[in-house]
């Protein structure tokens, strides 16, 4: 870099020095120069900085090391005009370097510096280069808290009105950066800068356009600022901002500040009633707009319309066609650019967050152009759109709107999209749009969507996964459609998205098995499938919402016997019992479960609970194993078969059925004795004329076909043995239940009242079981012994109820409680402690006198012990001892 310091020409006088040229290409030099008390060789040497750091960043650097910014600042502040005006054009491009903008945050002056400069009585150039300056130090939040206690935002305001495109620039590109600070927000709507900026909107600079486009859509993020930008029309000056196809490039950015401004229930009712509304959704559509007709008290919008028009013609600007807000008839639409149809689609879904919004929106018929947007070729254009719908079918008349409008075709169309996004966006508007309306779920049905949301079962995206579970599960609220989609697989379908890892897939895909799997058909469908296994796995998941309606479909499929036991087998029983144990984990849906489990397995029930209801009837295979406790294993009737005798508490088994063994031996004994008569009547007949050689031989071969017969019962027998070990399991069987039975059923049921029934069946368990036992004589009644007989016979830990002739209260109540449920007599069944158990009926109370009035049932305890057939009152002082002693 050289300069040239010259002097004035003119013979200096006698006592000041001679004027000399200096020529410098030292860097290092120009700064020292900027230490001379001459004003014009600051100036110069200032000028020489200008250009040398606007070169490249690296001189910024180099002129910061060499001490030049100190300098710099200083020379800011000076009287002389020309040196401040040079000062802060070196100095205010210096601030692009971020070591420059370091060094000025220490210096607590620099910021005040730069705003003095932005005073009116300073040139244009010091305005220029002075708000270059803050906008570049605004970039850190430190300096925009200095910028702003220095009332940096009114100087900032008040430069937007100048002449000069470059103060414009600079200054609204400083205002955009301080509004990202809430403060500045307030500050510049105090200092009427909201106005200036619309004006900018006018501008023939795009760079200004879009500075003051982005400065307004941080504004517009103050809700007081939108009420203020509402008060000077900027939603009808943006919406016209949008009808010129020339400013396109633009357009989102005016789109992105409509989309603020229609966050407020306000501005949706003043663009209503203007018809901007319709006219944007007109011009997102590539429609032709609506014709607007001119209202009172809209001058100031003709002024501004006018002032463009006559600043350009001021500035000599070379377009002679005026520009036009509406494109004349037959003139061509120019179509909007997808990025804008994208920004006003999530405008849509932004402002349609709220319910007064959704309303006003759907009064405007904005799902029509959002269905229209479906059909755009661009995939973001879609995706935005379909998201939008989704928000706007919240409300319950859009729902049916965009029926009616087609929409749920494009809709169902796009679900074989290639694009991730577009699919979970389309599945989660379908979600929508099937809450609760029957309508849409038979449409979506009707235009083949069962097999296509079916299909997307297996879609890799999770969320287009769930969302789709959630329209299923929507669905299946009808007979018919479920029965549709039952039909087409859908229950082996909804087995991958259960393997899932995504927790949202998992919850919504349980819901959906919990709502197709509600009859018999559709359970075994799906338990042979495999499909409790993995119900049953996502128990184990640390989601809450993810157990809860796990057990809940667990709690469906629990109506089913076979698929109870399945449940039970692959440890669901198990986990419920630990959910509801744990308290974090603990749900009602688990609760439920459990207890649809229980009543399909009531053995497992009575173990647990120690309680059976009127309700639960004992039918053949139920077994008192005792009490265990609720995180015990619970075993099968097969696994306490299998094991080996031992001294524990026996299992008391209820099967009412008779020997295959004795029955079969009965039989055969049958067919000998009638085939021994045969033989003795044709012995007899033969005997005549053949009684010595006769006898001997027939001896023999009498001796031949035993050896014979024996031989092949001995073979049958091996046979039977060798297979029985593959057999599936046989339990053991109790005749003399069966007998037990019958004679209830012959001599109980016929019975005229349930009381009379009651006493009766009192009495024969109580004869069946050892007869009455007197008050205090239950130590000294021997039933142990007996017991354990009849399990050493037995050589089996499980008992038949039948086979125990001496027992007590808990086996008495049991006995009592299932030859009650063959005859259709309502008891309980409950367990008490150290062997208590006892059975609780519901009887009508009468009074003493005949004729009197019969109150409401009461629950009384039957005593089965020491007065067979008698009746306690459940809240008697007799039952609470009948239980404890």
């Amino acid at each position: 870099m050289g300069k040239k310091v010259k002097e004035d020409k003119k013979p200096p006088p006698d006592d000041v020095f001679d004027a000399i040229s200096v020529e410098s290409r030292q860097a290092g030099t120009v700064v020292l120069m900027l230490s001379s008390p001459e004003e014009d060789v600051q100036s110069k040497a200032c000028e020489a900085i200008y250009k040398f750091v606007d070169k490249c960043d690296e001189n910024k650097k180099q002129l910061l090391d060499l001490g030049a910014g100190e300098a710099l600042l200083k020379l800011m502040q000076s009287e002389d005009r020309i040196v401040r005006r040079n000062a802060c054009m070196a100095l205010g491009v210096m601030t692009a370097n971020p070591d420059v903008r370091k060094f000025l945050r220490k210096r607590e002056e620099s910021v005040p510096a730069f705003i003095q400069l932005l005073a009116p009585e300073e040139d244009t150039v010091v305005h220029e280069f002075a708000a270059l300056g803050i906008s570049n130090m605004a970039t850190e939040f430190s300096s925009k808290a200095s910028i702003f206690e220095s009332g940096g935002v009114d100087a900032l305001v008040k430069c937007l009105s100048s002449s000069d495109p470059d103060v414009q620039k600079n200054s609204v590109e400083a205002l955009a950066q301080m509004l990202l600070d809430y403060q500045s927000r307030a500050a510049i709507r105090d200092a009427d800068g909201l106005n200036p900026l619309l004006e900018m909107l006018k501008s023939e600079f795009s760079i200004i356009q879009k500075l003051s486009l982005l400065a307004l859509d941080r504004a517009s993020q103050d809700s007081e600022n939108r009420s203020t930008l509402r008060d000077l029309e900027a939603m009808t000056v943006l919406v016209d901002f949008v009808a010129h196809p020339e400013w396109n490039d633009l357009h989102v950015m005016a789109v992105m500040v409509l989309s603020n401004l229609l966050e407020d229930l306000e501005s949706l009712e003043l663009v209503k009633e203007t018809g901007g509304l319709k006219r944007l959704v007109a011009l997102i559509t590539d429609q032709v707009p609506p014709e607007e007709e001119p209202k009172a008290g809209t001058g100031k919008g003709e002024k501004k319309a006018g002032s463009r028009a006559a600043k350009k013609s001021a500035k000599g600007s070379k377009k002679e066609e005026s520009e036009k807000d509406e494109p004349p008839p037959g003139e061509a639409i120019i179509p909007t650019l997808p990025d804008v149809k994208m920004c006003a689609a999530k405008a849509i879904a932004r402002s349609a967050r709220s319910a007064e919004n959704r309303k006003i929106l759907h009064e405007q018929e904005a799902e029509k152009m959002l269905i229209h947007l479906l059909n755009h070729e661009s995939t973001d254009v879609q995706t935005a759109a379909a998201q939008a719908l989704g928000i706007m079918s919240e409300n319950l008349l859009s729902k049916d709107s965009i029926r009616e409008w087609e929409g749920l075709q494009p809709l169902i169309k796009l679900c074989n999209s290639d694009n991730g996004d577009v699919k979970e966006s389309v599945t989660l508007a379908l979600a929508n749009l099937t809450t609760g309306n029957s309508s849409n779920c038979k449409e979506v049905s009707n235009l083949n969507g069962t097999e296509t949301l079916i299909h997307l079962l297996a879609d890799p995206r999770d969320e287009a996964v769930a969302n789709t579970c959630c329209v299923l599960t929507n669905m299946a609220t009808e007979e018919v459609l479920r029965s549709e989609a039952q039909g087409k697989g859908i229950v082996t379908a909804l087995l991958e998205p259960l393997k899932s890892k995504n927790t949202r897939v998992q919850a919504k895909s349980s819901l959906a098995v919990a709502a197709y799997v509600c009859d018999v058909d559709s359970r075994s469908e799906f338990r042979n499938a495999g499909g409790i296994e993995n119900m049953v796995q996502l128990l184990h998941s640390g989601n809450d919402e993810v157990r809860r309606n796990a057990a809940w479909a667990l709690a469906v499929c629990a109506v089913d016997e076979p698929t109870a036991i399945e449940i039970c087998k692959l440890g669901g029983m198990d986990l419920l019992q630990e959910i509801q144990v744990s308290g974090t984990r603990k749900n009602p849906f688990a609760e439920v479960a459990l207890e649809r489990l229980l009543d399909a397995n009531l053995s497992a029930k009575y173990a647990l609970t120690g309680q059976l209801s009127s309700t639960n009837v004992i039918e053949d295979g139920f077994y008192d194993a005792g009490q265990i406790r609720p995180n015990t294993k619970f075993m099968s009737i097969e696994d306490y078969c299998k094991q080996q005798l031992n001294d524990k508490r026996p299992v008391l088994f209820i099967n009412a059925k008779a020997d295959p063994v004795t029955t079969q031996s009965s039989s055969t004994q049958e067919m000998e004795a009638k085939e021994s008569s045969k033989t003795n009547v044709s012995g007899k007949s033969s005997r005549t004329g053949r009684e010595g050689k006769g006898k001997s031989k027939q001896k023999e071969k009498e001796e031949k076909q035993r050896e014979e017969e024996l031989q092949a019962q001995l073979q049958k027998e091996a046979e039977a043995l060798a297979t029985s070990e593959n057999q599936p399991f046989n339990p053991p069987t109790d005749s003399n239940l069966l007998k037990y039975l019958e004679e209830v059923t012959e001599r109980i049921l016929p019975l005229a009242t349930a009381a009379e029934q009651v006493r009766a069946l009192a009495q024969f368990v109580a004869d069946k079981m050892g007869g009455p036992i007197e008050k205090g004589q239950l130590p000294n009644f021997s039933w142990e012994l007996p017991l354990s007989q009849v399990k050493f016979e037995l050589k089996s830990n499980v008992i038949p109820i039948g086979k125990i002739k001496a027992g007590i209260h808990i086996h008495r109540a049991l006995l009592f409680k299932a030859l009650a449920d063959r005859i259709a007599l309502p008891c309980t069944l409950t367990r008490g402690e150290y062997n208590r158990a006892w059975n609780e009926v519901m009887l009508p109370e009468t009074p003493e006198q005949p004729g009197g009035q019969k109150f409401p049932p009461r629950s009384f305890i039957v005593d089965l012990i020491h007065q067979p057939g008698g009746i306690m009152r459940s809240d008697s002082p007799e039952a609470v001892t009948y239980k404890k002693l």
